[in-house]
C-alpha cells in the first residue's frame, strides 16, 4: 500500500508546504501590491504577469501544492491537510521582520486560537482516522457537492455586486476551492493506486469519473487562484494566508469526513472534538481579521495625524 504508508513523512511535507506557501503569498501579495501601484486604473492579468515578484510567489504557490499532494499521498487527508496552519505562524514571523513591525497582542492571540483548535484537531484525527477505497458513488457525491458549491458561489457572488461584499467572503471563497482540489487531488490517487492494483492497469467505466475529478480539480484550482488574487488586493496577506490554512482544511476535513469515510467508526468523543476544535479555529480567523483591520485603522489615524 502506498498511498496513506508513511504519516509521519506526509506531516513534514505538509510543514514544509507551509512553509513554501507562506512564502508564495507574501510575494503575491506584493507582487498585486506593486502592479496597483504603477496603475492604479489598471488590474489587469497581464499587468501581474509583468511583476516578477508575483510571478515568483506564484511558481512557489504551484510548488507548495505539489509538495502538500506528495503529504496526501503519505497520509491520511485529515491529518495532514490541517497542519497547513502552520503558514500562518511562517507568514507572521516573516512580515514582522520584513516591516520591523512586531505583531500586537490581539494577533498573537488569534494566530495562537487557530493554532489550538488546529492541533487539537490533528491530534484527535490522527487517532482515529483510517484511509478507505474510494467508489464511484464517494466520486459521484464529491462532484455533485462541486457543482453545488459552484452554484452557491454564483449566487453570492451577484449578491454581492449589488451591497457591499466582505472582503473576507473572496478570502473564504479561496479556500473552499483549495479545499476542493486538496481534497479531489487525494480521491484521484487513492483511485489510481487501485488501477495499478495486482500489478496491472485497468481502465473501465470507473476511469470516466476519475478523469471527471481531474476536471474538477482544474476548475476548483483557476477559481482558487481567481480568489487568492483578489483576496490580496482588499486584505492584509496575514488574513488571505489565514484563510487558506483554516477554511481549506475546515472544507477538506469534512468532505474527508463525510464522503471519504476517513473516521468511519470513530467514538463519538472524537465527534464533538472535532466540531470544537474546528469552531475555535475558524473563530482565530475572524478575530485575526479584525486585529487586521483595527490595527490598519489605527494606522492610517496616524499618519492622518502626523500629516496634519
Amino acid at each position: 500500500m502506498f498511498v496513506g504508508s508513511l504519516p509521519v513523512l506526509g506531516v513534514l511535507l505538509a510543514l514544509l508546504s507551509a512553509a513554501i506557501l507562506s512564502v508564495g503569498n507574501l510575494w503575491q501579495s506584493r507582487g498585486v501590491n506593486l502592479a496597483a501601484e504603477r496603475a492604479p486604473h489598471d488590474a489587469s492579468f497581464m499587468r501581474l504577469l509583468k511583476t516578477p515578484i508575483w510571478l515568483g510567489g506564484t511558481a512557489l504557490f504551484g510548488l507548495a501544492i505539489l509538495v502538500q499532494m506528495g503529504s496526501l499521498a503519505l497520509a491520511p487527508l485529515i491529518v495532514v491537510q490541517p497542519i497547513g496552519v502552520a503558514a500562518l505562524v511562517f507568514t507572521t514571523l516573516l512580515t514582522t521582520r520584513a516591516t520591523g513591525k512586531k505583531p500586537t497582542r490581539a494577533v498573537v492571540t488569534a494566530i495562537i486560537t487557530s493554532l489550538t483548535g488546529v492541533t487539537v484537531f490533528v491530534s484527535v484525527a490522527a487517532l482515529v482516522s483510517r484511509q478507505k477505497p474510494i467508489g464511484d458513488q464517494q466520486l459521484i457525491e464529491m462532484m455533485t457537492t462541486l457543482a453545488a458549491v459552484l452554484i452557491v458561489s454564483i449566487v453570492v457572488m451577484f449578491a454581492g455586486k449589488r451591497g457591499s461584499g466582505s472582503p473576507l467572503l473572496y478570502v473564504v471563497l479561496g479556500g473552499v476551492y483549495s479545499g476542493f482540489v486538496a481534497t479531489l487531488g487525494k480521491t484521484v490517487m487513492l483511485r489510481v493506486e487501485a488501477m495499478f492494483q495486482g500489478g496491472h492497469f485497468e481502465f473501465g467505466s470507473e476511469g470516466l469519473l476519475t478523469l471527471l475529478c481531474l476536471l474538477g480539480i482544474g476548475i476548483a484550482s483557476i477559481l482558487s487562484i481567481y480568489f487568492v488574487q483578489y483576496s490580496h488586493t482588499c486584505n492584509p496577506p496575514d488574513v488571505v494566508i489565514a484563510g487558506l490554512t483554516v477554511i481549506d482544511p475546515a472544507l477538506a476535513v469534512v468532505l474527508g469526513i463525510t464522503i471519504l469515510q476517513e473516521a468511519a467508526g470513530a467514538p463519538m468523543w472524537s465527534v464533538f472534538a472535532f466540531v470544537l476544535a474546528g469552531a475555535v479555529a475558524v473563530i482565530g480567523v475572524f478575530r485575526l481579521a479584525k486585529a487586521e483591520d483595527t490595527d490598519a485603522n489605527e494606522h492610517d489615524a496616524t499618519a492622518v495625524s502626523l500629516s496634519e
